[in-house]
């Protein structure tokens, strides 16, 4: 009997998982022997306060439960000024990186799905997210600023058409092949690379899988590997440039992970409908606020 594919991209993950790990301790290691002359956010190796710790369990807590992490992240870092919002993609990915490994590791599970289809959206999630991270770790505050707006802006149409249901109803297929699979691959790696400016995967993922005919429920592990696999990928560019806060980081996964096991293993499910339409305003109110700053602010590239 060969190896369950759903168990071997397990393994995968655990192994890239670790590799994250080691990466990431190495770059936190390196800044406390040898603190550079000129200090910045990817330098400041102190312990992260409560307050940036409560926000990795809170908006992963959420995002357990189907709100999302990212933008009610970047929300709260704006509104409570934790995080220049240069960095502030950096720091999302990184940051959030362990308890969406987590939560991969907690949901994925037999649910049939196509493997080459499987393999192959994870791939390109990965590689669009490492490209999109490299791009995105050197553009100034106003480009970021622009490009974490309309990516906010978006984020809150599709939170908007999960309320009222509008997502497309799917098909019955697990997989697909020829066109189709070469337009799943190709929209799936730009869906990666716009990871790097905070828009999560979840949710246009799932609609890319209905309107490619696909069972809705086939979307799952397409969605939870993809995002799994590109965040470690990406996040270890974004700290190899410095393109992030490191402590601020460090409370979102410190946070986080209790905040996902919470919200699987002890509360399940909430009443989230109000939330949810909480969250878009917020979220808009987010983006607006972001992209008047890149109009009125002083531009910066570090």
């Amino acid at each position: 009997m060969g190896l369950n594919p759903i168990l071997a991209l397990q393994a995968a993950l655990g192994a890239l998982t670790a590799v994250f790990v080691a990466g990431w301790s190495a770059a936190v290691v390196a800044v406390r022997r040898s603190p550079p002359a000129a200090p910045s956010p990817a330098t400041d190796a102190r312990f992260p306060t409560l307050t940036e710790i409560g926000i990795g369990a809170l908006t992963n807590f959420f995002d357990t439960l189907g709100i999302g992490s990212f933008a009610t992240t970047t929300a709260l870092f704006r509104f409570l000024r934790l995080v220049p919002d240069r960095i502030i993609p950096g720091t999302l990915n990184s940051g959030h990186t362990l308890p969406t490994v987590v939560q991969a590791f907690i949901y994925t599970t037999m649910v049939k799905v196509d493997v080459l289809t499987l393999f192959a959206f994870i791939i390109a999630a990965v590689l669009g997210a490492w490209l999109g991270a490299g791009i995105v770790a050197s553009w100034p505050k106003r480009r970021v600023q622009i490009g974490m707006g309309a990516a906010l802006l978006g984020a809150a149409a599709l939170m908007l058409m999960t309320q009222l249901n509008l997502f497309p109803g799917g098909g019955d297929a697990l997989g697909v092949r020829g066109m189709r699979l070469v337009i799943g691959v190709s929209v799936n790696f730009l869906l990666g690379a716009l990871m790097s400016l905070g828009i999560g995967l979840y949710a246009p993922c799932m609609i890319l899988v209905s309107l490619l005919g696909m069972n809705p429920t086939a979307a799952f592990p397409i969605m939870m590997g993809s995002c799994a696999f590109l965040m470690p990928v990406g996040s270890l560019r974004f700290i190899r440039e410095r393109c992030y806060s490191l402590h601020a980081a460090l409370g979102l996964a410190i946070g986080g992970i209790p905040g996902v096991l919470l919200a699987a293993y002890i509360v399940t499910s909430l009443p989230i409908y109000a939330v949810r339409w909480l969250v878009i305003v917020v979220v808009i109110y987010t983006a607006l606020t972001m992209l008047r700053s890149a109009l009125t602010e002083p531009d910066e590239r570090r």
